[in-house]
């Protein structure tokens, strides 16, 4: 039996840490870059940021490794768009990630940092997305492009995608590509962008697959390797133990209700124990929702929205559903079993105390599975500490909710809808304070505002009654709806019998989360398996 020190009381609201890395004026930046910085909260580097962009803005090849949320966008950001000529018209810089969600989040991010030069053009194209409409944006042009390998393979084959300009290729969560069998798409991609050109590299592990990588495309690499762990200031971890699966199950709802946090991404290792774990959740009254496989694309974008906009309380994911995930304000992970590798510990607690936050790491498992623990604890380099259940008791009488609710819009950017309009349409005509209003989320056709669940119908009613844009558009409340995420037997059948038979490997058989085709197991590829062997062989 691990011993228990006492448990201390419940946390506060997560404390802001101050960032005391190197100042970004010490890089050679334009001053309206390093005012854009300043605007954008950006008030020092991280250590991935302040070891690698002296680099890369020298011009140097890199492969960085570091640990989830550490800041790598800005990292390859900056250097990306100090290489752009605004005026040539043309794609110069390339950016691939494993996931259609980390795309989406490449691109915002890219956005947010071009704010300084004036219109820069950034596409993302990924899979579950018509084609018709990527083409035609890439016909008037496009600075920089984000994607799936699959998505960029498919356009490049239809001569829709030039590269022929290209001076900037950046490999985003390099390990987690291989992992799902893109190398030999990724080899097929750099083997159309000029040999003259900097390449990027970043990866929160260093698998075969990558050194294959580097020493086939990249001249000189300079390396990068922050090894630090997750800093115990800022990571708060604790283990409990519990006698069995079922007691497993009990024990989340008696830890959401002792430490109260605003969003909880609960880690479970098979989708069963996710099903098992939600209704848990929703008998006890918590806003829970689901990220699984039988999701159709627009449904899990729906979950990831609900929960980026805190309108939802618990999601619930396994870790191959949850590839690309990145959430800003996290205040908690919860393992809900320990996974057998302490490098996937790692990554899954590495999304809370991001930045300059706090964060809670709670992980429960049973006797049977302390050698896991000892594992990872020799990862950590420190022995786990041990909390007991009995100290778990609930912080306060009311129930835990989320503080916001989520408006969707039906218009986006093609009624070129953007942001501001819809802070002015609210703040004005709805008549909601500026604090009321949180993360707004135009997508080419629709709208996602998080506005404060007390205000929610009636900015719903004003909004639907009043104009944006000079015109009267359709908003609804989004609920948390019962049947999503609820992967009942009759929905699977259902969504299977919806599901058009396999389609020849081929340029029009890709799409769905960035998945070549012939790889569609839903499965990682064994850790350091050979490249383009096994699962993701075609």
């Amino acid at each position: 039996m691990p011993n228990h020190p006492t448990s201390p009381p419940p946390s506060a609201p997560v404390a802001a840490i101050t960032p005391a890395g190197p100042a970004f004026e010490s890089l050679k930046l334009k001053p309206a870059v390093l005012a854009n910085l300043r605007q954008l909260g950006y008030l020092a580097m991280t250590p991935i940021q302040a070891a690698s962009l002296p680099l890369t803005l020298a011009g140097h090849d890199l492969i960085a490794q570091a640990k989830t949320g550490s800041g790598k966008t800005a990292a390859f950001g900056l250097p990306l768009l100090a290489n752009l000529k605004p005026a040539r018209f043309v794609v110069q810089a390339l950016v691939l990630c494993p996931t259609r969600e980390l795309s989406d989040q490449v691109t915002q991010e890219l956005r947010r940092l071009a704010r300084a030069e004036d219109n820069v053009k950034i596409l993302s194209l990924v899979g579950g997305s018509p084609m018709r409409p990527q083409m035609t944006s890439l016909e008037h042009g496009a600075h920089i492009v984000v994607g799936t390998p699959g998505r960029i393979l498919d356009h490049l084959q239809r001569h829709s995608l030039d590269l022929s300009a290209l001076n900037t290729l950046v490999l985003d969560e390099a390990d987690r590509m291989l992992d799902m069998g893109f190398y030999d798409d990724i080899v097929q991609v750099a083997r159309q962008c000029p040999k003259k050109r900097q390449t990027l590299l970043f990866s929160a592990t260093f698998p075969p697959g990558i050194a294959k990588l580097a020493a086939a495309f990249m001249r000189q690499p300079r390396e990068v390797k922050l090894t630090e762990q997750h800093s115990s200031e800022k990571i708060r971890q604790r283990f409990y133990e519990v006698a069995d699966n079922a007691e497993r199950l009990e024990a989340v709802p008696r830890l959401l209700d002792h430490y109260r946090p605003v969003s909880t991404l609960a880690f479970c290792n098979t989708r069963q124990q996710c099903r098992d774990l939600l209704k848990v959740l929703r008998a006890r009254g918590f806003v829970a929702l689901a990220l699984h496989g039988e999701l159709e694309q627009r449904e899990r974008d729906q979950v990831l929205v609900q929960f980026a906009n805190r309108a939802c309380s618990v999601l619930v994911a396994t870790d191959v559903a949850a590839r690309g995930l990145d959430i800003a304000e996290l205040e908690a992970v919860i393992n809900v079993d320990v996974t057998p590798d302490p490098e996937v510990y790692i990554h899954r607690i590495g999304r809370t105390g991001r930045v300059d936050q706090q964060g809670w790491a709670l992980s429960l498992a049973t006797p049977s599975q302390m050698r896991r623990v000892a594992d990872i604890g020799e990862a950590l380099g420190k022995e786990v500490e041990w909390y007991p259940l009995e100290e778990l008791t609930p912080a306060s009488d009311k129930p835990l909710r989320p503080p916001m609710a989520t408006l969707q819009i039906l218009g986006g950017r093609k009624d070129k809808i953007r942001p501001g309009d819809v802070l002015g349409a609210l703040t004005g005509e709805a008549g909601l304070k500026a604090e009321q209003v949180g993360k707004i989320s135009v997508t080419e056709t629709t709208t996602y505002v998080a506005v404060a669940r007390a205000v929610a119908q009636a900015a719903q009613q004003r909004l639907s009654e009043g104009s944006l844009k000079g015109r009267t558009v359709k908003v609804r409340v989004l609920e948390i709806s019962r049947d999503l995420d609820d992967e009942t037997p009759s929905r699977a059948n259902a969504s299977l019998k919806r599901r058009p038979p396999p389609a020849v490997p081929g340029p029009r058989a890709r799409g769905g989360e960035g998945r070549p085709p012939g790889r569609g197991t839903g499965k990682p590829a064994p850790r350091g398996a050979a490249p383009g062997r096994g699962r993701g062989k075609r």
